[in-house]
């Protein structure tokens, strides 16, 4: 059984736990506090169990020049890279506030820590969990720095290889046990064809003792939705106000109804996913007495007669009788009382016979 982890104060993750749903809302709040508060009580609202930002500490995170180099994109906030990703980044007392207002609201807040400084602050800031995004899982020396933190881990695993989450996974676990992988594929948007959801499958065989997750970049609901059927335990969707806004993430982000469709659509597929235990249900009765078959006779059978196959057959009978998948304990046995033609047969008529295999 995959290990179960406390994630969050009370929220458990992995076993039989629901999905716990992350709103990334990342920098989809464009760098306003008022349209980032809007989103974390819409994630709240929606029915999302945590709302998450991506915090860097800009120098830490980029090079000078990749900082001065120019940003011409429709999306851009800043004639260079360096100031179109200051315009979006919270400082810290911020941040501070954001998750003042997350308590408030009663939703789970954190942050994928986007270098070694942010991962400090995030530290400072008490976060229930580091979320490592997927430009950070092959820096191996920040994910020891992050995991020597104590705190539960999340590890996206875009643009990397299996070789590569193995050695994520020894790196990891001797240090901090509570860490989950998420599949993930960095494109945006992400065409179907390159969901890959069968690597939840592959992970869960490699890592059968921590939680397996997705982080999905495709619009609309329903690839998610059949993560969750696949087993995936943690489940993160880039949320948005209003996908024509600018910016690159918001036409793989969902707006608020369809984040609400996706909370309600996981905790069906929850709930039908169900035991894995096969048998007759209390809900199934009804159906089972109306049309559930039984051994009828297939010709008259006179007390004290030898039962053989072609004596008997299957058909719906009215009442009930020895049900159709013990027939051939029948054979060979008799019967204690005349049998009709077309009469249901039934335990109480042959001799020595066993209870019924099924009510």
């Amino acid at each position: 059984m995959p290990l179960e982890l406390e994630l969050c104060p009370g929220r458990w993750v992995g076993g039989s736990h629901p999905c716990f749903i992350i709103a990334e809302i990342g920098q989809n709040h464009q760098g306003d506090m008022d349209v980032a508060k809007r989103m974390i009580r819409m994630a709240k609202e929606c029915g999302a169990d945590c709302a998450k930002f991506q915090k860097s500490e800009l120098e830490h995170k980029f090079n000078r020049r990749a900082l001065e180099r120019p940003y011409t994109s429709k999306h851009s906030w800043g004639k260079t890279y360096g100031e179109h990703k200051r315009f979006l980044e919270f400082s810290h007392e911020q941040y501070r506030e954001l998750q003042k207002y997350a308590e408030e609201v009663g939703i789970f807040f954190t942050a994928s820590g986007m270098d070694e400084m942010a991962v400090e602050f995030l530290d400072e800031l008490n976060v229930p969990f580091f979320k490592v995004g997927s430009g950070d899982t092959n820096n191996f020396p920040y994910l020891e720095k992050a995991a020597k933190k104590g705190r539960p881990m999340v590890i996206s695993s875009g643009m990397q290889s299996m070789d590569t989450m193995k050695q994520v996974y020894n790196i990891v676990k001797p240090i901090n046990p509570n860490f989950c992988i998420l599949q993930c594929t960095s494109a945006y948007p992400l065409l179907p064809e390159d969901v890959n959801l069968r690597v939840i499958t592959e992970y869960q065989k490699a890592f059968p003792d921590i939680p397996i997750g997705y982080s999905g970049h495709e619009t609309g609901i329903m690839v998610s939705v059949a993560a969750v059927a696949l087993g995936a335990k943690v489940l993160e969707r880039h949320v948005t106000l209003d996908k024509t806004w600018k910016g690159s993430d918001h036409q793989a982000s969902l707006e608020p109804n369809e984040l609400m469709e996706l909370v309600k659509a996981v905790r069906l597929v929850e709930k039908a996913l169900g035991s894995p235990v096969k048998q007759l249900l209390p809900c199934e009765m009804a159906c089972n007495e109306k049309l559930g078959k039984s051994v009828v006779a297939k010709v008259r059978i006179p007390e004290g007669t030898t039962l053989t196959m072609d004596m008997l057959t299957v058909k719906v009978g009215e009442p009930k009788g020895y049900p159709p998948e013990g027939i051939a304990s029948l054979i060979g046995r008799k019967v204690k009382v005349n049998i009709e033609e077309d009469e249901t047969i039934t335990e109480e008529a042959i001799e020595n016979l066993s209870k019924k295999i099924k009510s």
